[in-house]
């Protein structure tokens, strides 16, 4: 008791340790997280925590990306051509609540994924998966509960089994992601969750459970369970209970430390032991510290983008809403010629050269380079301000041009590497014209996720982490007027959409690759969004921290590390 009272006071406190305890993690990072709940848990921040508290079905097999393990299944077959799946469960597993994980609490947690499946969670792939439809039953009149009771249930051996429409290639490698975490139905059902019963169903659709019962009050089978949570900072403490074993570390404490400048000179005295460092250049404050080391060279599995929204729905972001040099109209990057022009005006060199020291490379598309169907071949963007220029020059009748316009660009706050982003296309973009004016301001994760989600935003810089190793994971997010992001976007393209779709279809590795090359050129041409060139991944540790490794350095995970809290010790 004595222990965990100092962590209570040092989590209130904010108070430093001259050295942080052997048997604790101390970790820092700009940053808030949306939510606790895995049916919402769709960003790395909140991934972070919900892939040490809950526990999925299987899991990544150490750094690899496409291999998995057992976790909360032991094994598993496929039958009927590979659309039934047939899973035995581990035995001797206790939820944070106490009560034994069994195959009713999988059939509740997957059940409830369909159910909800809110716009913004990732449910929508695995109701692809099980439905044949990314929609909620709102939107979707044919998603019933007797299809939904029937994708997913326990057979009288106590297995669960899924019953896929159509085979589904990457729909084991989906139930690897963090928001397909078991949950303890017992538990949600006490605490006013919905009640896994065909009556109540309706009333759960499309529901926003960011901030539900079970996102504040968690309870599941992984090492760590929540202590608690506040404004500044997250407490959570090793499950004795675990059926894994007693990890090393015992207590993990995540700070919110926005100033990048604070977190590192905490870093440095040994206040923390991760921390989040920012792009590249900080390397250079680190190297040589004393009990620091630096991890490089690790692989990177993000695309990151400037969206440009082609149906602004916020009027206090348009300004006057006219091409008066004052504002824009909600449909300022509809016109192609904008679109290119800001795509021509982002300085790509210096931005590998400023924030990823020469590390980094320019992608031809919004997908992995290391991931099957990326073309290296495919047409790109370049720094040219006369192109720039020229495009601007044709845009709205040449009105851009003449009158100007004054955009507001936002980025995630605390996030160095975005602002920096942000930064140098703003001095291209002001460079063009005098009456060009960009405003780039820095807005809470949570916040920019909410509002860029419903079209608020005119240009956000957004990335996205792949959910599972596919590359339908990313084209069809980025690309298709169905996909993910296309509410950030407002982009459609029927000869993109026809392609994105015929690459779902098929298993043909060969046919894949072609139509994402033909989905490749045809961005480059329509200009949906700014690629930014992709780094080099590194992290920074106290020397004491073991665990981390490139052997166990796993881009699929969410944590700094890329390894679970409970493989780490002192």
């Amino acid at each position: 008791m004595k222990k965990i009272s100092l962590i209570t006071t040092f989590l209130l406190a904010s108070a430093a340790f001259a050295a942080t305890p052997n048997d604790t993690l101390v970790i820092q990072q700009s940053g808030d997280y949306p939510t606790l709940d895995p049916v919402m848990t769709y960003d790395t921040g909140s991934g972070q925590y919900v892939e040490n508290i809950y526990e999925t079905l299987v899991s990544y097999k150490g750094n690899s990306v496409r291999d998995l393990e057992p976790t909360l299944a032991t094994k598993w077959t496929q039958s009927n051509g590979g659309k039934t799946w047939t899973f035995d469960l581990r035995k001797g597993v206790k939820f944070h609540s106490g009560s034994t994980y069994s195959c009713d609490d999988a059939e509740y947690t997957f059940r409830r994924a369909l159910v909800v499946n809110n716009s913004d969670s990732w449910t929508w792939f695995i109701s692809e998966s099980l439905l044949g439809t990314a929609s909620n039953a709102n939107d979707d009149k044919s998603v019933t509960w007797d299809k939904i009771s029937n994708a997913v249930s326990c057979n009288s051996a106590g297995q669960l089994v899924f019953k896929l429409p159509k085979v589904d290639p990457a729909f084991i490698s989906k139930l690897a992601f963090v928001g397909a975490s078991i949950v303890d139905k017992d538990h949600a059902i006490k605490i006013g969750e919905w009640d896994g019963k065909e009556s109540s169903w309706k009333t759960w659709i499309g529901k926003d459970l960011n901030d539900s019962a079970l996102s504040k009050n968690p309870s599941g089978t992984g090492a760590y369970q929540l202590v608690r949570r506040d404004a500044n900072a997250t407490l959570l403490r090793a499950f004795p209970g675990y059926w894994g074993g007693k990890p090393a570390i015992q207590n993990v404490i995540v700070q919110k430390v926005g100033e990048q400048a604070t977190r590192i000179e905490a870093f440095k005295r040994g206040d923390a032991d991760l921390v989040e460092t920012g792009p590249r250049p900080i390397l250079e404050q680190l190297r040589g510290v004393s009990g620091v080391t630096i991890l490089d060279d690790l692989p990177n599995n993000t695309a990151g983008t400037f969206f440009m929204n082609q149906k602004i729905s916020d009027p206090k972001v348009l300004g006057s809403g006219k091409l008066d040099g004052k504002g824009i109209p909600a449909n300022f990057f509809s016109d192609v010629n904008v679109r290119r022009g800001f795509s021509y005006a982002f300085d790509y060199d210096r931005y590998i050269k400023e924030v990823q020291q020469g590390k980094g490379m320019q992608r031809t598309m919004a997908l992995p380079d290391s991931f099957p169907g990326y073309d290296e071949n495919v047409k790109k963007y370049t720094y040219n301000p006369k192109q720039a220029e020229a495009y601007f020059k044709r845009a709205f009748g040449g009105q851009v041009w003449k009158n100007g316009f004054t955009l507001t660009a936002r980025y995630r706050a605390g996030s160095t590497a975005q602002q920096t982003a942000m930064e140098i296309l703003k001095r291209s973009i002001e460079a063009l014209n005098p009456k060009f004016k960009m405003n780039i301001e820095a807005k809470q994760w949570s916040e920019m996720l909410n509002d860029s989600k419903s079209g608020k935003e005119a240009m956000i810089a957004i990335a996205w982490v792949p959910d599972y190793a596919d590359p339908d994971n990313f084209v069809n997010t980025f690309y298709s007027s169905n996909g993910y992001y296309s509410p950030r976007l407002n982009y459609s393209d029927k000869n993109v959409d026809a392609w994105v779709q015929q690459a779902r279809s098929t298993t043909d590795p060969a046919k894949r690759a072609r139509l994402y090359t033909l989905i490749g050129n045809r961005a480059f041409e329509t200009a949906p969004f700014i690629l930014q060139p992709a780094g080099v991944n590194f992290l920074a540790y106290r020397s004491n921290l073991k665990g981390v490794s490139k052997a166990t350095y796993n881009p699929m995970l969410s944590g700094i590390t890329g390894t679970l809290w409970k493989d780490l010790s002192k």
